[in-house]
This record gives C-alpha cells, structure tokens and sequence, in this order.
C-alpha cells in the first residue's frame, strides 16, 4: 500500500478530534526493549511519535484485519494487535493504568471499517423492526364515514334515520382568495385602511339593497392596498 508522508503527517497533527490519544509502551524488535511513545488514534489509523510535542510521527498501524487482545508478558498492562494470515508481527503495546488499557483495547476494537460496516448494519435491523412494530402499523386504518352503509326505506336513503355525529367545533371561514393573498404577502395594514375597506363593503351592499338587487353572494370585494391607501369593488357575474 502506498502512502503520501505529507498527507499523513498532516491528518496525524491536524487539529480535529481524536478517538483516543495518550503513552503507551511500544516494543521493539526480536529481544529489543520498549519505548515509551505517544499514540494518536484516529480513525482507523494508529499514529505513534516520540513525545507529545512531536509534529511527525514515527510510524503508523492501518488497524483492519486485525484483533485485539490482551497478551501474558513481563509489562503490566499489556496487550497485543494481532494481524490476520500471521504474516506481519503482533504489535506489543502496553499501558500505563488499568484504565487506559481497557480504553485503548475498547478503542482499537472499534477503530477498523469492518467494526463500523457491522454497526450500520444492526442499526439497519433494529430500526426496520421497530417500523414493523410501530403502532401507526400495528392498529388497523380507521374506517371512512363515507362508507358506512346508510340505512334505506324503498329503496332510497333516509336521512332522518342516521344516528346524530358530533359536531366539532365551529370555523372561522376562509378569507377571500384575493383577501387571503394580500393578508399573507402584503404589507401591515393600517387602521385607516381597514375602515375605509369595510365602509367600502358596507357601501356597495347598500346600494344594491336599495336598488332592490337580489343575489348578494355574488358581490365580491377585491382589496388590495395601494400607495394611497384606496381599495377596488367588482360585482362578479
């Protein structure tokens, strides 16, 4: 596998969140002693520098394929990375505290893609069986009133018969299309404006009662505020 070292370097000492960070223990070769290193995990990188100050690292651990398991050697708080196919060495390591080491073996057990490829995928499954038994499933439809059967004397429906609905709650009714568009985008209207509009309706529905005119349902007023503050009537046919 080919690594760029700068790119490396820079996501290693960059300044996002960490997964875990602190002194571990690292040894060397056959019969070589530990070094005390600082290891940064991120992601599914293990990095490992000199000191803390460092701003390279010494090296890096790609943790996929890999299991981690505590190890029986001289080192207190030791554990093992071993790699699948036994062709690369284990790597020792050892912690500092009982503490550290379970975060770090707790850590480096959830750091690989496939770790996370599992998680998705029992969210995955958790989540389709709590749609399958959500109540909005589980509870039938509930029947429309318009297909209830209403009961019939020869044949023809008598209204009379149907048992009595509650009746909800009274509604104001809607505004005028033209009314209801300038409420929604216009400006604020003042005062002035909505007593000259309702003198203006008052108005016209006088002069057709004086007129003797029948049919005031289809008188509608058509309000829309000018710069001086005037509104129009129309009579629909």
């Amino acid at each position: 596998m080919k690594l760029n070292e700068r790119s490396l370097a820079f996501y290693a000492t960059c300044d996002a969140p960490v997964d875990n960070a602190g002194f571990l223990h690292k040894r060397g070769g056959r019969g070589a002693g530990s070094h005390r290193r600082w290891f940064v995990l991120r992601g599914n990188m293990l990095f490992y520098f000199e000191a803390e100050a460092s701003r390279e690292p010494l090296g890096v651990i790609l943790l996929e394929g890999c299991t981690v398991e505590l190890v029986d050697v001289r080192e207190e708080f030791a554990f093992a990375v071993h790699f699948a196919g036994g062709r690369s060495r284990p790597y020792v390591l050892a912690a500092d505290s009982q503490a550290a080491l379970e975060g770090w073996v707790k850590a480096l057990s959830r750091a690989s893609f496939h770790y996370l490829r599992l998680v998705v995928r029992e969210l995955e499954q958790q989540l389709a069986a709590m749609r399958e038994g959500s109540p909005a499933n589980a509870l039938p439809a509930s029947p429309s009133p318009v297909s209830n059967p209403r009961p019939k004397e020869n044949g023809r429906a008598v209204w009379s018969a149907l048992p009595e609905q509650p009746t909800a709650a009274p509604q104001r009714p809607p505004l005028p299309p033209r009314r209801r568009a300038s409420a929604s985008n216009g400006p604020l209207v003042s005062f002035a404006q909505l007593h000259e509009q309702y003198g203006l309706e008052v108005r016209a529905l006088r002069s057709q009662w004086r007129g003797g005119h029948t049919g005031l349902a289809g008188l509608e007023v058509s309000w829309h505020p000018s710069e001086s503050g005037g509104t129009h009537t129309q009579d629909q046919p």
